[in-house]
């Protein structure tokens, strides 16, 4: 698994043995920002089950101001400790301005204002814990339309059941076989 894109683009990230992550693929993460294009350009970001880190890695190479990756194991978050300090050298950002936590991600409050928040659960909380994730997401985005939950969802998840969220775009062909990853924005009233 490496950085696809931006000021790191090509450092290689550790992942830990055996199957406690699944790392996103460096072609959908390409995808994923593709997608976003310049809007990551100075998010303030929150990676919520981030594991090895890959997609906040990713946001931090491709100019993202500032972020919490959220990781509840302490193991894999000392991993991603290792991560965050080779994209912060190679990227050359402020290291003051990212940090990991070791928490639940249900359980995570930011005390900053986030515009971007990036979800890759573990597939084995699907479908039972989706609206949790998704009302987690709505806190931390604190129901700003202009911002972004990038959830990345198991084969045969169907976004027909989402509820207060606007689908911008879905990547990836989210069948039998496949996951995918779904861009979407907060719904205001």
């Amino acid at each position: 698994m490496r950085i696809t894109g931006g000021r790191a683009r090509g450092i290689n990230l550790k992942v830990p043995a055996g199957d406690s992550v699944r790392p996103s693929t460096d072609r959908m993460r390409e995808a994923v920002f593709s997608s976003l294009g310049p809007r990551i350009e100075g998010a303030k970001f929150v990676d919520l089950f981030a594991g090895s880190g890959g997609y906040g890695l990713e946001a931090l190479s491709r100019g993202a101001a500032s972020g919490t990756f959220v990781e509840k194991n302490s193991k894999i978050a000392a991993i991603l400790r290792d991560n965050l300090k080779n994209v912060l050298h190679s990227a050359g950002a402020d290291a003051r301005s990212f940090s990991v936590v070791t928490t639940d991600a249900f359980k995570y409050t930011s005390v900053e204002a986030v515009n971007t928040v990036f979800a890759d659960p573990p597939y084995s909380l699907y479908p039972s814990a989706l609206n949790s994730i998704l009302g987690q997401a709505a806190n931390l985005l604190q129901g700003n339309p202009e911002s972004r939950l990038i959830l990345e969802l198991p084969a045969g998840i169907s976004l027909d059941e989402i509820r207060n969220w606007q689908c911008q775009k879905r990547l990836g062909k989210g069948g039998r076989n496949d996951p995918s990853v779904a861009i979407l924005s907060p719904i205001s009233y």
